[in-house]
């Protein structure tokens, strides 16, 4: 069995939680500098009837899938399956538990940014530099706050414990980012992970679980796509 594995290239976390005052949301803020990432759903906090998110957004390079093919060393669409792993990052806060995560394609680019705090929001990216609920980047939007995602390609990640660490096969959308708009399919903007419909819908809290980012210190705690084929003779 050979195996390849590919490192993301950038991370955040965007949210619209409320900041401690529980008056101002943090949907400015941006954390593409940590080393941590973040789902969560959080109801009645603020209010009785409030709804609170964090989502992760996460990219990877795909040329080198493109040079092994074209030198030979990696097989060709079908005989190659791609893995997202992305590793469980133990904390001290609640950690939720019979739960769905969605991991669906974004469909449009956006900047990781360089904002640090994911307790109080304070990193905002005031239109410049960064992805956060609002702007996928610099001085631009979101179609939708919260992110843009192709949802009807997207993958259901399930959790018992919630402790678990993320592995699954996201075979089809790597091979559909590497043939990209010009094979008529979509191009390579990375993955969302969100809690599951019912879960954000749910007047029920889901917090909070953490992944490792690609800044974590632990090297084999990075995200990445694990590329494996038959190599037998």
């Amino acid at each position: 069995m050979a195996i390849l594995r590919i490192t993301a290239s950038a991370d955040n976390t965007i949210s619209n939680a409320f900041k401690a005052n529980l008056v101002t949301r943090g949907t400015g803020s941006n954390m593409g500098a940590s080393d941590i990432l973040e789902v969560f759903t959080i109801f009645g906090q603020q209010s009785s009837s409030s709804f609170e998110f964090a989502r992760t957004l996460i990219q990877f390079p795909l040329n080198k899938i493109s040079a092994e093919r074209a030198a030979g060393n990696m097989p060709a669409s079908g005989s190659v399956e791609f893995h997202l792993k992305l590793y469980n990052a133990v904390h001290t806060e609640q950690v939720p538990s019979n739960f769905n995560l969605l991991v669906l394609p974004i469909s449009q680019s956006w900047q990781e940014g360089t904002g640090l705090d994911m307790v109080e929001y304070s990193d905002l990216t005031y239109n410049k530099e960064g992805s956060n609920w609002i702007n996928n980047a610099s001085a631009s939007t979101w179609t939708t706050q919260g992110g843009d995602y192709l949802y009807d390609q997207a993958i259901t990640a399930s959790f018992e414990t919630g402790l678990e660490d993320l592995e699954i096969n996201v075979s089809d959308i790597v091979e559909k980012w590497i043939k990209g708009s010009a094979g008529g399919h979509y191009e390579n903007y990375g993955f969302g992970i969100k809690m599951g419909s019912s879960e954000e819908q749910s007047q029920k809290s889901f917090f909070t679980k953490k992944f490792f980012a690609r800044k974590t210190e632990f090297y084999f705690k990075r995200p990445l796509i694990e590329a494996r084929w038959d190599d037998s003779i």
